[in-house]
């Protein structure tokens, strides 16, 4: 009774978010990062529910990776076909290059992860590699390397297979006479960001490898850095079905999974996305397609295919719309950087909030506008240690990451969206802050974080008690465990059956201070175990 009272608290309190566990955390000490200079971490959620892992989505930190795995809708998928999420921070393999032993420190990872968690079939369960932008030709790359071992793939916003174009300007490794034949592969483009020479190779590696199954997706009304609600559920939707087509009935915990082959002609075929424009061709059986095979897109049904199509019809023939920012008062001008605009950091009083207005534009993004679409113009985090209040203010939020990045730890991306209307097509506009990782001017500011003993099974609910010794508030993020926090407590999620005790919950507590008056705190962390 008490748990479920529990459970309707965070519903109606609004943070019932599963999605914020990762269960488990391991170092990834086969590599050395040169974001952190130290060793990358690996995480792992696995449902509450789950007896045995079927299959993980595997996915580095580039931008939107993180978000798409902790979207409530994704993981409620995940949940049901009993597939684990694994986040590695920073990424070890942009391009998945065995020549510098790659597939070996992912071997590493699973083997590492399925230790400490106690779910030893992570050894064999078939993967599912997810990468965006920078990473893009990983999931590629792995799959060609990989194949007995790769249940299908996912490049979002992303890199056509063995392209001269990569996300991140690496080349691809030769894959020599390897393919990836009956592996299904998800490649998303956004329509703000589309490039039509970066589909070139896929249309000539699809011509080259007719039996291959690629689904050329286009992420019709969004860009290169967003995850929409349609997208995280288009994608987890491509993952299901791909379970129920691959995967055999029955796997054993300590063999590897024999997979089914897809073949092309038990799919769709439909015509290649074209902006504002209907089909040239009718969606059909494989068979019976009339159109140019090279450039369709394959789907594995008519159900997907009409998913698709509807996924289009919402953006065709709309009016574009633009999204402007203002600080302060002050209109920001977009500059010509990947983020179009970036925002300077000016905190409010405590230090960590701060403001940020959007607003309908003309094509200039600095000039206002009366038409536009009717529904709710909103900003929202993309990635980086930012926590969003309501629309027009947000605070720092260190987390999981850590403090150590070089590269990431002080970067905040929020993206202006709107999801457009009847006659307005959706919008979205991304903004970069960087903000000092550490103050260092003023009064000297220490955290006191008491050693917390170990804690039973069972038990629901656990207060923090860090202080500052010049008595600011202190807040806290979960590093690994199976527990969610809010404010000063932490609340426990059930522990998925087959877990290995005792478990371990990392906390650190952190104080950023204020610019000029009050130091940054030494961040203090803390580790203890759930035990039996």
């Amino acid at each position: 009774m008490i748990k479920k009272f529990l459970f309707m608290f965070l519903v109606i309190t609004g943070f019932c978010t599963y999605a914020q566990v990762w269960q488990w955390r391991v170092k990834v000490d086969t590599y050395i990062s040169n974001e952190t200079n130290d060793y990358p971490q690996a995480f792992l959620w696995i449902p509450e529910n789950c007896k045995q892992v079927k299959g993980v989505v595997f996915t580095q930190h580039n931008m939107i990776e993180e978000g798409v795995l902790e979207h409530q809708y994704f993981r409620k998928k995940m949940t049901e076909i009993g597939f684990a999420e694994i986040w590695v921070t920073p990424g070890f393999a942009i391009t998945f290059d065995v020549k510098k032993n790659e597939d070996k420190i992912f071997e590493e990872i699973m083997k590492s992860l399925a230790e400490v968690s106690g779910y030893q079939e992570l050894l064999y369960a078939p993967i599912v590699p997810m990468g965006h932008s920078a990473y893009a030709s990983f999931p590629w790359n792995f799959a060609a390397f990989t194949p007995d071992r790769t249940l299908a793939l996912v490049s979002v916003h992303g890199d056509a297979p063995q392209t001269n174009l990569t996300g991140s300007g690496k080349p691809n490794p030769d894959w020599e006479d390897r393919n990836i034949n009956g592996i299904p592969g998800l490649f998303v483009m956004g329509e703000y960001e589309w490039w039509e020479e970066r589909m070139i190779p896929g249309f000539e590696y699809q011509q080259k490898h007719p039996k291959s199954v690629i689904t050329w997706f286009a992420d019709a009304g969004h860009g290169h850095f967003d995850y929409s609600d349609a997208l995280v559920r288009y994608i987890a939707n491509y993952i299901v079905k791909v379970a129920v087509h691959r995967l055999p009935k029955k796997s054993f915990l300590n063999n590897p999974v024999t997979l089914k082959q897809v073949v092309p002609s038990s799919g769709w075929l439909m015509d290649r996305w074209r902006q504002d424009s209907i089909p040239k061709y009718t969606t059909t059986k494989y068979k019976k397609y009339q159109g140019d095979r090279y450039t369709a897109s394959w789907v594995f049904d008519k159900k997907m295919a009409q998913a698709t199509e509807a996924y289009y019809a919402k953006a065709r023939g709309k009016i574009n719309q633009y999204i402007g920012f203002k600080q302060g008062g002050d209109v920001l001008t977009p500059h010509k950087t990947h983020a179009s605009f970036n925002l300077d950091f000016k905190p409010l009083k405590d230090g960590i909030s701060f403001n940020l207005n959007a607003f309908y534009a003309d094509s200039s993004r600095v000039k206002s506008v009366k038409n536009h679409a009717k529904t709710s113009l909103l900003i929202d985090r993309i990635c980086g240690p930012v926590k969003k209040v309501n629309d027009t203010t947000f605070k720092i939020d260190f987390y999981r990451m850590g403090f150590k990045n070089l590269k990431r730890s002080n970067d905040v991306w929020l993206l202006a969206h709107n999801k457009g209307d009847d006659k307005y097509k959706s919008v979205v506009q991304q903004l970069d802050m960087h903000f000092p990782l550490v103050n260092k001017s003023g009064k000297e500011q220490i955290v006191t974080f008491n050693h917390i003993e170990n804690i039973k099974e069972g038990i629901t609910t656990l207060a923090l008690n860090a202080t500052s010794n010049v008595g600011l508030k202190v807040s806290y993020y979960v590093k690994e465990g199976p527990v969610v926090l809010k404010e000063d407590v932490l609340y426990f999620r059930k522990i998925p059956s087959r877990t290995k005790f005792p478990v371990k919950v990392t906390v650190v507590a952190w104080q950023y201070g204020i610019a000029n008056k009050v130091q940054s705190a030494k961040p203090i962390e803390q580790s203890f175990y759930i035990i039996k």
